[in-house]
């Protein structure tokens, strides 16, 4: 019996999605970016999201039904923000009936650096957690478009990374996490043995800062 052949539907037109730290959305095409908005504002993700698909669409000139991929970035980050990309990723690709791909947004900002400093050097990535924390994870560099995760995600007072990292031999970035590099490691995932990431949970590190109230005690 002849083999299933592996799907190629994100080599295709992909929608990329992260709101763990700021709103970044991209649309691709087989892994090369068409466009892209980013916006580094961490407090108005549901007020940009919608707004920011639809822009993106429109520059790139492909519509909902031709998108067979959404990416999105899983975080970590904040609660609140990173849920409104979640949600956003799954309507879409209800509604366009296409495929999700999870992809950690730091994975991001390390394709990134490793493009514009080929070196394989150890980085340490660091993202506002609030709380006067970070989250963060370290990577060895990059093989066939996909970073190379060494330790994290987690999160903690930076300070305290160095209890874990050799911060005076590790490369460290200013950059922020990009929809469009997130498309592109989801596009070689799918290329390579290990496939796309289907799984879609939010990591989120520690509990929401808004708890649901106990109630009033009542009395009878």
């Amino acid at each position: 019996m002849k083999a299933p052949a592996a799907s190629t539907r994100i080599a295709e037109y992909a929608l990329a999605i992260d709101t763990s730290a700021g709103t970044t959305v991209a649309v691709l095409s087989m892994g090369t970016v068409l466009a892209e908005l980013n916006y580094l504002e961490p407090m108005t993700h549901s007020e940009r999201i919608g707004s920011a698909i639809a822009k993106v669409q429109k520059d790139s000139g492909i519509q909902a039904r031709q998108i067979s991929t959404v990416v999105v970035g899983v975080g970590p980050g904040p609660f609140t923000g990173l849920r409104v990309g979640m949600a956003a990723a799954r309507y879409f690709a209800i509604g366009a009936r296409a495929e999700l791909a999870g992809v950690c947004s730091l994975d991001s900002i390390a394709l990134d650096f490793y493009l514009a400093n080929p070196g394989q050097q150890p980085l340490l990535v660091t993202t506002d957690a609030r709380r006067k924390e970070v989250f963060w994870a370290t990577y060895s560099g990059v093989v066939d478009g996909i970073p190379v995760r060494t330790a994290g995600p987690a999160v903690n007072k930076f300070e305290d990374i160095q209890t874990f990292v050799d911060v005076s031999t590790t490369a460290t970035t200013e950059l922020g996490v990009r929809a469009g590099a997130l498309g592109q490691i989801a596009f070689a995932q799918v290329l390579s043995p290990q496939g796309t990431n289907s799984e879609i949970t939010p990591i989120y590190l520690r509990e929401p800062d808004a708890v649901p109230s106990k109630g009033k005690k009542v009395s009878g």
